[in-house]
């Protein structure tokens, strides 16, 4: 079986295994958690999709935050800088008047 010979392994490079080998699903969590990075589950030589660790997810999920937030922060900056911004009252009351609230 194929995931046998992945778990043998030190797994340092990125994995792809045919959605065969998810069906013994102990040692496709083993796989998994093992695993450097990602595991790509291919379906007739295809990439189908990727599996990972849920910290992994979890710390992807918190640096793609981080990384827009930083990229808001940079344009407000920037907008001050410029004066292209707006005062938050003057915008407040705008936004009143228009929908009548």
């Amino acid at each position: 079986m194929h995931i046998n010979m992945l778990l043998q392994q030190e797994v340092e490079m990125p994995l792809a295994v045919p959605i065969k080998d998810m069906r013994d699903t102990a040692r496709f969590s083993e796989l998994v958690e093992k695993a450097a990075g990602p595991v790509t589950v291919t379906k007739n030589g295809y990439s189908k999709f990727v599996v990972m660790r849920a910290a992994d997810y979890d710390a992807m999920a918190e640096e793609n935050a981080l990384a827009r937030l930083m990229t808001r922060m940079e344009t407000a900056e920037r907008e001050r800088a410029e004066h292209a911004g707006r005062d938050a009252f003057e915008a407040l009351a705008d936004i009143r008047a228009r929908h009548g609230l």
